[in-house]
């Protein structure tokens, strides 16, 4: 990645922008199958208050694929990540079998009834990324496994859910809570889907604001 990077620098590479001209620095990250536009309805509101600092992950389809350097989803014991092995293995044969199909069938679970336009940009953007990009990053979100690590985390966490994600339940969720190390809340959202910066983006700004003190 340096060699790559090195005219440009690694926030070049990543197409790193800043916003906004606060005296606090607020960094928001974009999950799989998403990039950095995923936060362009929250951006707006965010700058108001802080400088923002917005990337593309390297798996993005937006990203050089050359910078792109080729577990904890699964359910275990009394753990419930949302999805069993069997599963998780059968998302794995479908990207790799049928890529666009996968996308079709994936965006509207991910999602949630009755948010179609955020199914819809979400698919859009999933369904740009590499397919060997899309599998091997989808093999790591799903089998990374760093629950051992949460006892590590001493800062106060705010853990904001939807109230209905099929993607991630709430009982992970509560999970964190209740293993990290510090203080930690959850905050529950009145909203279905994986994508509440999209979907509801109001609703989210408003815990947001409580969260991170922000006065009008």
């Amino acid at each position: 990645m340096e060699m790559v990077c090195e005219k440009g620098g690694i926030a070049t590479a990543l197409n790193a922008k800043i916003y906004g001209n606060g005296s606090e620095t607020l960094v928001l990250a974009h999950g799989y199958g998403e990039d950095q536009s995923a936060w362009q309805l929250l951006l707006p509101l965010l700058a108001c208050y802080f400088k923002v600092v917005v990337f593309d992950m390297v798996f993005s389809p937006k990203v050089n694929p050359m910078l792109y350097d080729p577990q904890r989803y699964i359910n275990d014991g009394l753990y419930y990540g949302g999805f069993e092995r069997s599963e998780v293995n059968e998302i794995y044969k479908n990207i790799e079998q049928n890529f666009t199909g996968w996308v079709q069938n994936f965006e509207p679970k991910a999602a949630g009834q009755n948010n179609t336009a955020a199914g819809a940009k979400f698919e859009k953007t999933l369904g740009r990324m590499k397919l060997y990009i899309a599998l091997s990053a989808a093999k790591t979100v799903f089998s990374s496994d760093f629950r051992h690590k949460l006892p590590q985390v001493m800062v106060p966490c705010t853990i904001i859910q939807s109230k209905k994600d099929v993607i991630v339940p709430q009982s992970v969720a509560f999970y964190i809570k209740n293993n990290v190390g510090g203080d930690a809340i959850v905050k529950i959202l009145n909203t279905e889907g994986h994508f509440p910066h999209l979907s509801a983006h109001n609703l989210l700004f408003r815990v947001l604001k409580e969260t991170l003190q922000i006065k009008n």
